[in-house]
């Protein structure tokens, strides 16, 4: 699977582990933001091989911070799927 935008992932290492939805790719690098400390308008930059991927997509037209943090923390405290290697 591949990193694209609106993909949900699940960061693996660093000080923000959890989940996030990555909002723009650049070669080895993703853009992760999480609505609570990395917003939409400031992702954070990550390491692709930081993170794991996860089969959940996520349309981020009309997403709000607000709208996202409910998002993950419904698909955090749901099932939690371990797709992607």
């Amino acid at each position: 699977m591949e990193a694209k935008k609106g993909l949900l992932v699940k960061s693996v290492a660093g000080h923000d582990k959890g989940y996030f939805v990555i909002v723009k790719t650049e070669n080895n690098f993703v853009y992760l933001a999480n609505g609570k400390s990395r917003k939409l308008d400031n992702p954070k930059r990550k390491n692709i091989k930081h993170i794991r991927l996860t089969v959940k997509e996520i349309v981020l037209e009309e997403m709000t911070d607000r709208k996202l943090r409910k998002l993950l923390n419904e698909y955090s405290t749901g099932s939690e799927e371990s797709a992607g290697e």
